[in-house]
């Protein structure tokens, strides 16, 4: 960003691919309701881009106008986005493992050092430490993209203590890698809750609903029923965008709910 008052470098110029897929990963990763110049997320991509906070704001409320999920909320982006825009939002829509992948690799070029809460870089030494960096540069994204979407609270309980929370993949992460990084294969869930979905003890209805297992219905305890099986068919609090995917939630109700 330059100094004084002059206008950053590239102040006016046409966006590249390369900076509309950095921008659309920070708009996966933040609320729109805070896609504002003041944002300190936004303040710091600009930097990066050479470009001003309120140019940043605007490119992200132009993905957002694309955006199904705040249709249904009568939330509108802006107008005026471009041809290349509708191009990144569909093309990794399409792949999510890709668009993490980019995103992290750009971030690396444009800003040369490193990225907070994810690996420097990505090695070209042995398999398994690529993997491993791959692995915390997905996740990072997942974490960030799904806690993002359910403002910060447990889908079930409402839980808003963050470090409590999970981004819990539906279809396991080891189970499908196209999966890995795509937001609405998530739900956010305290951890006690995480860990009932991960062994098939709860699960969610196609109607978004909770649904316990016969198993902790009739546990007896008066602890269960409180704590877990008073749960059974509420809604679940829905993400203010990445809607769960039908087809994730059916498989993991056919494949880990424990439906006896």
């Amino acid at each position: 960003m330059s100094t004084n008052n002059d206008k950053p470098e590239n102040y006016g110029k046409p966006w590249s691919r390369d900076e509309l897929i950095v921008a659309f990963e920070l708009y996966c990763r933040i609320p729109f309701k805070k896609t504002k110049a003041n944002n300190p997320a936004i303040i710091k991509l600009a930097e990066m881009l050479r470009r001003s906070p309120a140019g940043i704001a605007r490119k992200l409320g132009n993905f957002g106008a694309f955006d199904p999920s705040l249709l249904k909320l009568s939330i509108s982006g802006l107008t005026h986005s471009s041809k290349l825009d509708r191009e990144i939002w569909d093309e990794f829509h399409a792949d999510w493992n890709s668009l993490t992948l980019e995103a992290h690799k750009l971030r690396k070029s444009l800003k040369n050092e490193s990225v907070k809460g994810i690996d420097p870089i990505i090695p070209t030494g042995p398999s398994e430490k690529v993997q491993l960096v791959k692995q915390r540069v997905h996740q990072t994204f997942f974490r960030q993209a799904i806690l993002s979407s359910y403002e910060e609270r447990c889908c079930i309980t409402g839980l808003k203590i963050v470090d409590c929370l999970i981004a819990s993949h539906i279809v396991p992460w080891a189970e499908d890698e196209r999966y890995r990084a795509e937001p609405s294969n998530g739900l956010c869930l305290s951890a006690t809750f995480d860990r009932l979905f991960d062994r098939g003890l709860i699960s969610v209805s196609k109607n978004l609903t909770v649904i316990v297992c016969d198993k902790l219905i009739h546990h007896g305890a008066k602890e269960t029923h409180d704590l877990i099986s008073h749960y059974h068919n509420k809604p679940i609090i829905k993400p203010r965008r990445f809607q769960p995917a039908p087809e994730h939630l059916a498989w993991h109700r056919d494949n880990i709910f424990i439906d006896r």
